[in-house]
């Protein structure tokens, strides 16, 4: 098994950030976790280009990347299974500016559907809120 390359959005409003919500085992336990918009790097595409291409199936949403952050590699167990993900951070903006009104957005991978909301910084930084991929928060505290 090889680690999976994948491109995460940070999309920030004042002193909130976008996260999709999911529940279920993660590596901490059980539960609420959160994470920003994204997903797996195909073979041949740039980390940005899979964000544009992700959010856009994802939510429905046009995005301008504006910067890089950083790269996460996260290695992580739950259950008896170990996964390996190498994560390229960037900033990013909606598009349409009447996007950062809406509170909710349906997100839709597949056959999984979930939402994502913008969450307050200070629960990320906190750990109130669960985050992935791990040590983003500390990332996000230093940037933002």
């Amino acid at each position: 098994m090889y680690p999976r390359a994948n491109a995460l959005g940070v999309v920030v409003k004042g002193n909130y950030i976008l996260l999709e919500e999911q529940k279920g085992k993660h590596s901490k336990g059980d539960g609420f976790f959160y994470r920003p918009i994204g997903g797996t790097i195909e073979f041949g595409e740039k980390s940005d280009q899979t964000l544009v291409r992700e959010f856009q199936e994802e939510i429905d949403v046009e995005i301008t990347v504006k910067s890089y952050i950083s790269c996460i590699e996260n290695i992580y167990k739950i259950d008896q299974h170990t996964g390996h993900e190498i994560t390229q951070l960037y900033m990013v903006d909606l598009q349409s500016k009447d996007l950062y009104q809406k509170e909710k957005f349906t997100v839709t991978d597949g056959d999984k559907i979930t939402c994502a909301k913008w969450i307050p910084l200070e629960d990320v930084y906190s750990g109130k809120k669960v985050l992935y991929p791990s040590g983003l928060s500390d990332i996000l505290a230093q940037e933002i």
